[in-house]
């Protein structure tokens, strides 16, 4: 039996300094230990993966937690779980299909009506390198729901939010963005040969520059808003990538993909942080790699490409400009 004794010790070894690398790798959990009792907290794409995550920890922190997501028979039990595993019971599902203004729309109008505070408003949902499919209103699906979709969202939501400040918003986007590009020629992909992994990057790209200038937007309201990296995590989100179609990259893959890519459990830990720590309360207009802040792509901070985006959005959705930041619900534009 001692024969058996050095190799499981040297295999013990091996296997747990795998686990601490990819830990390492990976980032670690949200310090904060802060609580938010009482608070209100809307997260986007919320039925699956790093959504789900996240509003499983902030519902453990005891939050107010709606989730928000177009499938309402898998966010129904995605709350059902959560207030099962954390006996929070302030936890409920709501509709928002950010493919269509006129779901924002009407949830933003339900939230405005029903709840009297909305603390902490996560934009999470995205779809990911999708094929050429177009929203409702007729926006490349990757822009209109990664971006144009959470916009008008946020602008709906933006009274609420700054009277119960002091209150965060939290936009997820992606490391991606470095590698964007805001085409203001062809946002919507009417001209181009459609590339979902440009389109994709772009979509980021916008969200990362649109939170730096709503930041500016907001000084003095007490509303912040950051956006984040969260890492590469195991999700439904990849679906459309073909990363594991064969079999030959997934052998091959495998090892590599197990060290850096995160569970949705870790990959949520950034939004939690930006979300509750005290250490980022008045934190505004920054980009954080997973929990540390870091410098975005050089075109995100360039500040007349922002306010140009923040125009163009501000049409495509509807909006009419008040305020100087945002305004009144004005009609769709025609498809």
């Amino acid at each position: 039996m001692s024969r058996y004794v050095l190799p499981l010790s040297v295999l013990g070894t091996a296997v747990g300094g795998a686990v601490l690398l990819k830990d390492f790798v990976a980032g670690g959990a949200c310090p904060s230990k802060a609580t938010i009792p009482g608070k209100t907290v809307i997260v986007t794409g919320a039925n699956t993966g790093i959504g789900k995550q996240t509003a499983l920890e902030l519902a453990k922190r005891g939050g107010n937690i709606i989730l928000a997501c177009r499938d309402m028979e898998k966010c129904e039990a995605a709350a059902k779980e959560i207030r099962g595993e954390t006996l929070n019971h302030r936890v409920n599902a709501r509709h928002l299909d950010l493919a269509s203004l006129k779901s924002i729309r009407e949830f933003a109008a339900k939230v405005t009506e029903e709840e009297e505070h909305v603390h902490i408003l996560i934009n999470n949902a995205a779809v990911m390198r999708c094929p050429h499919w177009t929203t409702e209103d007729g926006f490349e699906m990757q822009l209109g729901v990664n971006y144009l979709g959470h916009f008008l969202l946020t602008n709906l939501l933006l009274d609420k939010l700054k009277a119960s400040a002091p209150s965060r918003i939290i936009n997820v986007s992606s490391l991606a963005h470095v590698a964007g590009h805001i085409d203001f020629e062809d946002l919507n992909w009417e001209k181009r040969k459609y590339d979902t992994k440009a389109a994709y990057c772009q979509s980021k790209l916008a969200v990362v520059i649109s939170t730096k200038e709503l930041s500016r937007r907001l000084q003095g309201t007490g509303v912040t808003v950051n956006a984040l990296h969260p890492g590469v995590a195991r999700t439904e989100l990849g679906r459309h990538t073909g990363m594991h179609s064969s079999a030959f990259s997934s052998f091959t893959l495998g090892p590599i993909f197990w060290l850096l890519v995160k569970s949705p459990q870790l990959a949520a830990q950034p939004s939690v942080y930006l979300a509750v720590a005290e250490e980022s309360e008045g934190v505004s207009g920054k980009y954080f790699d997973v929990l540390k802040e870091k410098p975005p792509a050089p075109e995100a901070e360039d500040e007349e490409v922002a306010k140009r985006l923040w125009a163009e959005s501000v049409r495509l959705v509807g909006l009419e400009m008040s305020h100087g930041s945002h305004g009144k619900t004005g009609q769709p534009l025609p498809k």
